[in-house]
């Protein structure tokens, strides 16, 4: 069993940055050799793949974050990042980290206008 997580969410003004962190705890022994993603979901809308990290540190990140978003990891410290740097409203959801069939409880983004 795999425990995870979120933290960092907030209000911010567009434009603004926040730094989402997620703590994995459990049967973690193999954290390293995960691929960790990071989620959203908006209200209405369906969950959407945000960004993902792979064992070596490889990326991947939807179109509509590139640029602007940066995902990370800590193995030490079983922690997944997400730095996300000039928000937009329409980034706001609440965003999920996701690490095989297991997922944190989320943390909420809002940004205004």
């Amino acid at each position: 069993q795999v425990h995870l997580v979120e933290s960092g969410g907030g209000l911010v003004q567009a434009g603004g940055s926040l730094s989402l962190s997620c703590v994995a705890s459990g049967s973690v022994l193999r954290y390293p050799v995960y691929v960790l993603n990071w989620y959203r979901q908006a209200a209405g809308k369906q969950r959407e793949l945000v960004a993902a990290i792979s064992r070596l540190g490889n990326t991947n990140y939807a179109d509509s974050v590139k640029g602007r978003f940066t995902i990370s990891r800590d193995n030490a410290k079983k922690t997944l990042y997400l730095q996300m740097n000039n928000l937009k409203p329409e980034d706001t959801a609440v965003y999920y980290c996701n690490l095989q069939d297991y997922w944190g409880e989320g943390t909420l983004v809002t940004v205004s206008s």
